[in-house]
């Protein structure tokens, strides 16, 4: 199987040339940067214990950031090693003020390629997170005797079934981690299945915090906001906006201060976003904290990163996004932490254990329809009731999860 496996990957390559040019095109590639993914470095190692972490996209680096924020003060590393393989998420970690972080992309898993990328970087330990499996890279580790960790392990039944087709390949790749901590109990379940050991459960490490939290949002939109009947639609996917267009338009007609703001999961359809919502015949303001807002303004739209925190901080209706779609929601412990209402949509399977969690604490509401979700926010408005404050109870959820974490991590890490 691995034998298929890499001829798929070298006509992936063959093909990359197109595949970059499509994308630096659509701007979600950076003109100079592409070129790591072929094992061509920005960056030099530095001396000592590299520690590498590797996230697909913006919400597996969210919830290892307090994970990099531990290391980046140990006088044990010279050095962290962050990839990713998104634009987004480069933008992400790039605002992540840590001495010793290295960002770059990860490379293209191919046989060759990903020799060169061990070669170079040397890690000490490699960790990756939530349900990044990348056979070629896992197997040259493997061979280097370079430990390697799955964090925050969620394998999805979708993601399980795929991998069970081919048990024996599957086996043989899940068995070259050192250690599993997985995020839920399900996943606990299919990483046994699958073949991997050492497998650990604590909980979601997105229940911790970074301890460097700031807030990024200038007085001219807070008072703005403030002002106005507000509520957000958070990391929203395509489709969901045009939904949350049609329910501002139903709760207008009696709300008549009524400001919807809206913030896409991926700002690149931000053109896309005010058009479909334009069409609905709303006014859309894009943020730009230095341009006068209109006053007839019905959707302020978020076309930035890392900025939820700061709008959480003022609204307090927030609608967690990627729920309406069957793409399992977004993580919504951020919103909860600033005492937010917390609405989603019937779709939250990325985080069952979290949002069991919520409901049993009975501050979110689960939005099947239009008319549902316009009666919910009617009546949140005239409340005017935030949720009661579990920030501390989070966070001490999130710290005893983190301990757990970095006991299992420094076990294997002080080993080498």
């Amino acid at each position: 199987m691995i034998f298929i496996y890499r001829i798929l990957i070298n006509l992936i390559l063959i093909l990359s040339p197109f595949i970059i040019l499509l994308r630096l095109l659509k701007k979600k590639e950076d003109f100079i940067r592409f070129k790591e993914k072929l094992s061509f470095f920005t960056k030099n190692r530095s001396k000592g214990k590299l520690v590498w972490f590797h996230g697909a996209s913006v919400g597996e680096f969210q919830s290892i950031i307090p994970l990099l924020e531990k290391y980046d003060k140990s006088k044990k590393i010279g050095q962290i090693l962050v990839t990713s393989n998104t634009l987004s998420s480069a933008k992400i970690i790039s605002k992540i003020k840590l001495k010793k972080i290295t960002h770059q992309f990860f490379p293209i898993d191919n046989n060759f390629i990903v020799k060169k990328f061990i070669s170079y970087w040397k890690p000490s330990i490699a960790l990756f997170v939530d349900s990044e499996i990348w056979p070629n890279m896992l197997i040259n580790l493997d061979k280097e005797k370079i430990p390697t960790i799955l964090i925050n392990a969620r394998i999805t039944k979708k993601s399980y079934n795929r991998w069970i087709k081919f048990k024996s390949f599957s086996q043989s790749i899940f068995n070259k981690f050192n250690l599993c901590v997985s995020s839920n109990k399900e996943t606990v379940i299919f990483l046994k299945k699958l073949g991997a050991k050492n497998i650990k459960y604590f909980g979601n490490l997105k229940y911790s915090q970074s301890e460097n939290e700031k807030i990024e949002i200038d007085n001219q939109t807070i008072k703005f906001i403030k002002k106005r009947t507000s509520w957000c639609a958070s990391s929203t996917h395509n489709s969901e906006e045009k939904f949350f267009g049609l329910v501002h338009n139903r709760l207008k007609r009696k709300h008549k201060n009524l400001l919807t703001v809206i913030i896409p999961r991926h700002i690149d359809r931000k053109d896309l976003i005010r058009d479909e919502l334009s069409n609905l015949g709303l006014k859309v303001h894009m943020h730009e904290p230095k341009t006068k807002i209109n006053q007839d303004t019905d959707i302020y739209l978020v076309n930035s990163f890392g900025k939820t925190k700061s709008f959480y901080s003022v609204l307090k209706n927030i609608f967690l996004g990627g729920s309406l779609i069957k793409h399992g929601g977004q993580n919504p412990l951020e919103a909860v932490r600033y005492n937010c209402n917390i609405l989603h949509g019937p779709n939250v399977f990325n985080f069952t254990e979290i949002y069991q969690f919520l409901n049993n604490q009975k501050i979110s509401k689960k939005i099947q329809n239009l008319n549902q979700a316009v009666n919910t926010l009617d009546k949140l408005f005239a409340s005017k009731k935030s949720q009661k404050n579990i920030k501390n109870k989070i966070n001490r959820i999130g710290k005893k999860i983190l301990k757990k974490n970095i006991y299992e991590i420094d076990l294997i890490l002080n080993k080498v």
